[in-house]
């Protein structure tokens, strides 16, 4: 699992912000698109590409997606 394939298929689940905006520092849930729903989209996300269970609590615990790449590699 890579940091950047990571980011790449975080910021797939995004339509309107553009994909440069995303590095493993982004504060995601300080983006304008962070929504309950997104945060679904992604734990959805995480379930398919790297079959990993992530939690509601699991988002709220973090807030860059380098946090969240360290959890789900910590469960692989």
């Amino acid at each position: 699992m890579e940091l950047g394939d990571f980011i790449q298929n975080f910021a797939d689940q995004f339509d309107d912000t553009d994909a440069s905006t995303f590095t493993a520092e982004t504060n995601f849930k300080q983006l304008e698109e962070w929504s309950s729903l997104m945060a679904l989209s992604i734990i959805s996300m995480i379930d398919e590409e790297y079959n990993v269970r992530m939690t509601g609590n699991d988002i709220r615990g973090t807030s860059t997606i380098g946090e969240l790449f360290n959890i789900v590699k910590g469960r692989i």
